[in-house]
């Protein structure tokens, strides 16, 4: 019944957490929480939970109490990897599914390529056996994306579930469904 009740997450400022993935936490963990004291709520859901001695509604936002100052850096990870490229294989340009993307070193780790921001690409798996054949370069150079850079990008792939009481707080062009 409730696990379809996750609650974003905030910092202190009101900001998300993050972006990608977004800072999410489950129902529980949200409750748990704020009954610590460690957050406050700041929306909810109309569900209730009752315990001998409490009744609450669930918490569809929270924030933190304390401030966490945000990473300068983005997180050098598979996920940010495909979505700095769009989820577009970087040497056919077609977007395709998460699943349908591979990690590719543009100069192959036998050559002395690095595991790095400026060496990497999504690549569907087609591109990725055939490029090196052809001497196939991606289409764009790659690059180390900043948080500006994820976050305008993941305006064009929002959530699966975006609650109506998260709208204030993210800023994703989708119309929420009432």
């Amino acid at each position: 019944m409730f696990a379809a009740n996750p609650a974003l997450v905030l910092n202190a400022d009101f900001q998300p957490l993050s972006y990608f993935p977004l800072s999410l936490s489950g129902w529980e963990d949200a409750v748990r929480a704020v009954v610590r004291g460690s957050h406050v709520v700041v929306a909810e859901y109309d569900q209730v939970i009752r315990s001998p001695s409490t009744v609450m509604r669930l918490p569809s936002v929270i924030a933190l109490r304390a401030y966490v100052k945000p990473q300068t850096r983005v997180a050098f990870t598979r996920f940010n990897v495909f979505l700095r490229d769009r989820f577009r294989c970087q040497y056919c340009d077609v977007q395709h599914l998460r699943g349908e993307l591979t990690f590719d070193h543009v100069v192959p780790r036998a050559d002395g390529g690095q595991t790095s921001w400026t060496n990497i690409v999504a690549a569907c798996s087609p591109c990725n056996m055939r490029k090196d054949r052809f001497r196939q370069k991606p289409l764009r150079e790659p690059f180390e994306p900043t948080q500006h850079d994820l976050v305008a990008a993941q305006r064009l792939f929002p959530p699966n579930f975006l609650h109506e009481s998260w709208t204030d707080y993210l800023y994703w062009d989708v119309e929420l469904e009432k």
